[in-house]
C-alpha cells in the first residue's frame, strides 16, 4: 500500500525536528488522511546543527500543526502542511568555539565537522516498511519524487525574535506558502519530465512586519518604536534544472525575490541598533565571529597544519591547502571562516529532498534518492547558483523622537516621531552566482536615486508647512535615472523577465570565466543597464596548467587530467552614474544630526583586530618558495569611478553644527547650549559649485598581506616585485574639475555660472606599506611614498569674488545668526552676478559705454607643471 512508503517519509521529518511525539499515535492520524499536533517544542539542536547559523535558539515553538494528505489522489493532489503561530527566539552564540562550529566548513574541513555531528542525528522513527509485489519499485521510487516535488507548506503568523545586549529584532510574518507552479507561475501539481528537466516553486510571503526595539537592563521594552518595516508582501521564484531524471543534485539553481514597494523607516534611537545588525552582517560576511580566543588551540577545526581559510578582514574566505614547503605561516586572522564556505556548506540541505541517512525513510526504494550532505563527492559536479533580489521602489525614512507626557501624573510616556529625511531609490538588484567555492560573484545596481529633506530639524522650522518652499530646494542629492524613462532593465534575465531563458523554455547559460566576466559586464554595460550605480565584485579560483604560487591548493574539478595549481583573485568595481549633491543647511544638518545619533551607542566591536607579533627565529625560504612566489601574487584590485560629478555649497541660512560637531568628535556628554537659531532665507543665495567630469580611484592590497610580508622580510635582497606586493597602493585622477560661484533665486533657479578655478586635470599617487613593524630592521624600505601631479592650475578671483567666498566660509564656520548675510550687499552681489540682481531689480545689465562688462581687477594664480 502506498501509505507503507509515503508514512514514513512525513515522520521522519516530523520526528526530526518535533520532541515528545508518539509514533503510533501520528502513525494511525496519517491513515486517517489528516493529522492536527498542538503545542509542540521544537528540537532547538537540530536546528542549530541543520542551519549551521552563528546563532542559537533560546526557544522555538509550533502552537498547531496540521498535515493532511489526500491518499485517494496522491499523485494528481498536494499534501499539504499547515503551521499556525511558529515563534524562534535566537541570540549570538557565546564563545569562539561555538562561532568556528557554527560558521560552516570548508572544503577541506567539511568532511570532519560532519562527521562529528552525525552521532547525534535522529534514528529512523519506525522499522522498514514492508514491500508490496504489487507496486513496482520504479512506480514507487516515481511516485514518491512526485509527492515530494508537489508537497504545499503553508505557514500562519511566523515569529523569529533575535537578541542582542538591548536590541530586539523581530520579524512577523502573517502568511508564507510554498507550492509548486507550472511554466507560466501558476499553482500546479507538476514534476521533472524527461522533456523538460526542470523544477518550479513559489515562495509568498505576505504582511512581513520587522520591528527594532530598545530593551532595558530588565529586558522589557518601554517605549516601542515605528516599525522599521511594516506589511511588506513579496515572492520569490524557484527555478531548479537538472541534467537527467536520476540526478540528485539540480545542476542549475536560481532563486529570485521581488519586492515592488519597499518601505524603511529609521528612528535615531533605532539607527545605532540598525546598524549594529549590519555590522553582525559584516562581520560573518568575512568570518571575523568566531577568532581563537587566547588560550585556545590555534586550529580547533583544521585537521592538517598545513590548511589555511582566507577570508580574513576584507576577503570572502574559502580552504585552500599549502604545500609541505609552508611559504605563509597561519595566522589567526586567516582562520576565520568566510561566507562563501559558511553558505556553500548547507547549500545541498536547501535544496535535496532526499535524507543523509541511508534506510530513514524505510525500505521505499529511495536509498538511491538520498542526497550528500556534508562532504562533497569528488564525482559530482557543484551546481551553479543564481540568487537576486529586485525591487521596484523602496524608500528609507529617517526620523526624530522626542518624549511626549499625557496630560494626567500617571499617564505613561509616548514617543512621537518627526520624519526629517528621505531616500528614495528605483529599480534596485542585488545578483549572486556561485559555481563551488572556486567562483562567487556579485552584482548590485540600481536605476535611480534621490534624498529629500522633509519637515524641521533641530527646531529650525525650514521645511514646514508654514515655510513654503518648493519640492525642488527639498531635494538635495539625485543621481541616475527615472524608471518610467529606463524601463525594467533592472530585471533582464531574471526569472520576471518574460525575456529571461527559464520563461522561454531555454536552458541559461552562465559565464564562470573571469577574462569573459570582466569583457561582458563592463561599466558601460552595467550603467546602461541601471544608470545610477553599478558594483561588480568577482572572486575565482582558477586552475593553471603551469606552475603556481605555493600558496595554493590543487582543486579538484572531478577528472585528475584537469587538476593543477590555482590562482586568487578579487576585483571590486564600483561605478556611479551623474550625481547632483547640493550641501545646504536643510541637507547638511540632517547628515551631521543623523550621524552622531548612529554613534550614540556603547556596543562593542564584533572582532577586534590582531596584533601582529614579530617571530624572531623564523626559518628562511627556499630558493624554489621564493621563485614560485615572483610568479604569481594573490592581490585584492578595488576601483570606483564616478561620472559627472556636482556639488553645490550654498551659503549656510542656520547654523547650528557648534552642537553636532563635539558629539560626533566624541564629547557625547557635553552640554549643548540653548538652539535659538530660527531660520531666514537668503535671496539670491550664494553658493559655490564644483564639477568634475570623471573621478577615478583604485586601491590594489596584497590578499594576504601578513604571511607575504613575513615572507618578503626575512629575505636579505628581497627583488623589486616582491617589495612591490608589500604595499598598499592608491591610484586617484580627477579629470575635468572647476569651481566657481553661482546664485540661487526664490524660485530656485540658478544664475550662470561665474568660474573661479578653471577646468584642469590631476593625479596622486600613494603607496603604503603594510605591517611595518616587520621592517624595523630595514631603514632603506620607504613606510610611504606620494606622487602628486598638476599639469596646470589656474584661479581667477576678483575682490567681491573674495569678499563671497570669505562669506560663505564664514557662514558655515561660526554659528552666529546669519553671520554670512552680513556681508553681503547688493553691491557686492550686482558685481558679482549682475544679470541675476539686475533681474531681481527689474533693471538692465550693468554695461560701460563702450558696451564692456562692468568687471573689478582679477587676481591671477596659475601654477604649472
Amino acid at each position: 500500500m502506498l501509505e507503507s512508503y509515503v508514512t514514513p517519509i512525513l515522520m521522519s521529518y516530523v520526528n526530526r525536528y518535533i520532541k515528545n511525539l508518539k509514533p503510533s499515535d501520528l502513525q494511525l492520524s496519517l491513515w486517517g488522511g489528516d493529522v492536527v499536533l498542538s503545542k509542540l517544542e521544537l528540537k532547538l539542536d537540530v536546528l542549530e546543527q541543520e542551519l549551521k547559523l552563528p546563532f542559537t535558539f533560546l526557544s522555538g515553538h509550533i502552537h498547531e500543526l496540521r498535515i493532511h494528505v489526500p491518499w485517494t489522489k496522491l499523485g494528481s493532489e498536494s499534501v499539504v502542511i499547515t503551521i499556525n503561530t511558529m515563534e524562534c527566539i535566537l541570540k549570538l552564540k557565546d564563545g569562539a568555539q561555538d562561532d568556528i562550529e557554527s560558521c560552516g566548513s570548508s572544503s577541506t574541513n567539511r568532511s570532519t565537522t560532519e562527521s562529528a555531528k552525525s552521532p547525534v542525528k535522529p534514528r529512523k522513527v519506525q522499522q522498514a516498511a514492508p514491500t508490496d509485489p504489487d507496486l513496482p519499485p520504479g512506480y514507487v521510487q516515481s511516485l514518491i519524487r512526485r509527492v515530494v516535488n508537489n508537497v504545499n507548506i503553508v505557514v500562519n503568523n511566523l515569529i523569529l525574535k533575535y537578541v542582542e545586549d538591548d536590541i530586539v529584532l523581530s520579524v512577523n510574518i502573517t502568511c508564507a506558502e510554498c507550492y509548486t507552479v507550472d511554466e507560466f507561475w501558476d499553482r500546479a501539481f507538476m514534476d521533472i519530465s524527461a522533456t523538460e528537466l526542470v523544477l518550479r516553486k513559489v515562495i509568498n510571503f505576505s504582511d512581513c512586519t520587522v520591528c527594532l526595539d530598545k530593551r532595558n537592563a530588565s529586558g522589557k521594552i518601554e517605549f516601542y518604536q515605528d516599525p522599521l518595516l511594516y506589511k511588506c508582501s513579496f515572492r520569490t521564484r524557484l527555478h531548479f534544472t537538472y541534467d537527467s531524471l536520476n540526478s540528485k543534485m539540480p545542476s542549475v539553481i536560481k532563486i529570485h525575490t521581488m519586492v515592488d514597494s519597499l518601505k524603511l523607516s529609521l528612528t535615531d534611537q533605532q539607527l545605532p541598533m540598525f546598524i549594529r545588525i549590519m555590522q553582525l552582517g559584516i562581520a560573518l560576511y568575512y568570518g571575523e565571529i568566531g577568532n581563537t580566543k587566547d588560550g585556545e588551540p590555534d586550529n580547533p577545526l583544521n585537521p592538517t597544519k598545513d590548511t589555511i581559510v582566507s577570508g580574513g578582514e576584507e576577503e570572502l574566505g574559502v580552504g585552500i591547502q599549502y604545500p609541505s614547503q609552508e611559504l605563509y605561516p597561519m595566522q589567526d586572522d586567516d582562520e576565520q571562516q568566510g561566507w562563501v564556505s559558511w553558505a556553500w556548506s548547507f547549500v545541498p540541505a536547501i535544496v535535496s529532498y532526499g535524507n543523509e541517512e541511508e534506510g530513514e525513510f524505510g525500505n521505499a526504494g529511495l536509498e538511491d534518492n538520498t542526497m550528500l550532505q556534508g562532504p562533497k563527492s569528488h564525482l559530482s559536479k557543484d551546481p551553479v547558483i543564481s540568487m537576486g533580489f529586485y525591487c521596484t521602489k523602496a524608500t528609507i525614512t529617517l526620523k526624530l523622537t522626542e518624549m511626549q507626557t499625557e496630560s494626567s501624573y500617571y499617564s505613561p510616556q509616548k514617543v512621537k516621531s518627526r520624519e526629517v529625511i528621505r531616500w528614495e531609490q528605483e529599480g534596485t538588484t542585488v545578483e549572486v552566482l556561485m559555481n563551488g567555492e572556486p567562483f562567487f560573484d556579485c552584482q548590485v545596481g540600481f536605476v535611480g536615486s534621490r534624498a529629500v529633506c522633509l519637515k524641521g530639524i533641530m527646531g529650525i522650522k525650514d521645511f514646514e508647512d508654514i515655510s513654503n518652499r518648493s519640492d525642488e530646494e527639498a531635494c538635495f542629492f539625485t543621481c541616475g535615472e527615472n524608471l518610467s524613462n529606463k524601463g525594467n532593465t533592472y530585471l533582464t534575465n531574471s526569472l520576471f523577465d518574460y525575456r529571461s531563458p527559464e520563461n522561454n523554455g531555454i536552458r541559461a547559460e552562465f559565464i564562470l570565466d573571469s577574462t569573459l566576466h570582466k569583457e561582458t559586464y563592463t561599466e558601460i554595460a552595467g550603467m546602461q543597464r541601471f544608470g545610477a550605480f553599478y558594483m561588480d565584485y568577482l572572486y575565482t579560483m582558477e586552475s593553471t596548467s603551469g606552475k603556481g604560487p605555493l600558496n595554493q591548493q590543487d582543486f579538484t574539478s572531478g577528472k585528475p587530467e584537469e587538476q593543477g595549481f590555482v590562482q586568487e583573485m578579487s576585483t571590486k568595481r564600483l561605478v556611479i552614474g551623474p550625481i547632483d549633491l547640493r550641501l545646504d543647511s536643510s541637507s547638511v544638518h540632517r547628515i551631521m544630526k543623523m550621524v552622531a545619533c548612529s554613534l550614540d551607542h556603547e556596543y562593542e566591536a564584533y572582532c577586534s583586530p590582531p596584533s601582529a607579533t614579530v617571530e624572531e627565529n623564523k626559518s628562511l625560504p627556499s630558493p624554489e618558495d621564493v621563485a614560485s612566489l615572483e610568479e604569481y601574487i594573490p592581490t585584492r584590485l578595488s576601483c570606483v569611478t564616478i561620472l559627472k560629478c556636482t556639488i553645490t555649497i550654498t551659503m549656510a541660512e542656520f547654523n547650528l553644527l557648534g552642537h553636532l560637531i563635539p558629539v560626533i568628535m566624541g564629547q557625547k556628554h557635553a552640554s549643548p547650549a540653548t538652539l535659538n537659531t530660527s531660520f531666514q532665507p537668503i535671496r539670491p543665495l550664494p553658493a559655490i559649485k564644483i564639477l568634475a567630469d570623471k573621478i577615478n580611484f583604485e586601491h590594489s592590497v596584497p590578499m594576504y598581506a601578513e604571511q607575504l610580508v613575513q615572507t618578503v622580510s626575512s629575505l636579505s635582497q628581497p627583488s623589486d616585485n616582491l617589495l612591490h606586493h608589500c604595499y598598499a597602493h592608491c591610484y586617484l585622477k580627477v579629470f575635468g574639475f572647476q569651481a566657481g560661484l553661482i546664485s540661487i533665486d526664490s524660485k530656485g533657479l540658478c544664475s550662470s555660472h561665474v568660474p573661479v578655478i578653471p577646468s584642469f586635470s590631476t593625479a596622486l599617487y600613494g603607496k603604503l606599506l603594510r605591517l611595518p613593524q616587520y621592517w624595523t630592521s630595514r631603514a632603506q624600505v620607504p613606510v610611504a611614498e606620494y606622487i602628486f601631479e598638476l599639469p596646470n592650475l589656474t584661479i581667477l578671483a576678483t575682490r567681491a569674488q573674495t569678499l563671497l567666498l570669505q562669506a560663505i566660509y564664514d557662514s558655515w564656520i561660526y554659528s552666529t545668526k546669519n553671520s554670512g548675510s552680513s556681508v553681503l550687499n547688493e553691491a557686492l552681489l550686482n558685481e558679482i552676478f549682475p544679470t541675476a540682481v539686475a533681474l531681481k531689480n527689474q533693471e538692465s545689465r550693468i554695461r560701460c559705454h563702450n558696451g564692456v562688462e562692468v568687471c573689478a581687477p582679477a587676481l591671477e594664480l596659475a601654477v604649472s607643471r
